[in-house]
């Protein structure tokens, strides 16, 4: 299985280890064509407004929604939630619209208010990982075809519509790779 890492901008290289450590190929993705020639993607952390600017212009908006809309199985954390997001709050920005889920971006504050905790999670073989927060959104509704496999603090963390996951956190930071290997499985 190729699994397609969004490449533009954001912390890719890390999933791409979290990949290899689970047993998959990792190629990044740039263009169309290498779009194509994955099974499935991840959408990294980083900015989620950059990114979707860049998507728009390097016309990968719009195919990557299509392919998802099309079953492709697709892994965002952090921006890359956000970006899946069907509903950003306080904001209008380019995104792919796909997971029925409403976000806040920077919820739980600044790059200094980043921290590292514990996560129970309802995902085999990952009953608890560590959580890196990093300028973390919150997921404040979900709608009813959205299950919530992770809380923190009440809040949804880590989220699954069908083929679609999403991460409110790092985990390509956490040490392991229990989340990517399950994701390898959708």
């Amino acid at each position: 299985m190729r699994i397609g890492l969004l490449a533009i901008q954001g912390d890719y290289a890390a999933h791409g280890a979290a990949i290899r450590r689970a047993g998959a190929e990792a190629v990044e993705v740039r263009t169309l064509e290498e779009l194509e020639r994955a099974d499935a993607l991840i959408l990294p952390g980083g900015e989620s407004t950059v990114i979707g600017a860049l998507l728009a212009r390097f016309g990968l908006l719009e195919a990557i929604a299509a392919r998802i809309r099309g079953g492709m199985p697709v892994f965002g954390t952090c921006a890359g939630l956000i970006l899946l997001a069907a509903r950003v709050e306080g904001r209008e920005q380019p995104g792919l619209r796909v997971l029925d889920v409403t976000v806040l971006r920077n919820a739980y504050g600044r790059q200094i208010d980043s921290f590292r905790a514990p996560v129970k999670t309802a995902i085999p073989g990952a009953a608890e990982i560590e959580g890196v927060f990093i300028r973390a959104p919150r997921i404040t509704e979900t709608g009813p075809g959205v299950d919530v496999l992770a809380s923190f603090r009440g809040d949804p963390v880590i989220v699954r519509q069908g083929n679609i996951l999403g991460a409110t956190f790092h985990p390509e930071l956490a040490e392991g790779a229990a989340i990517h290997r399950w994701f390898l499985d959708f």
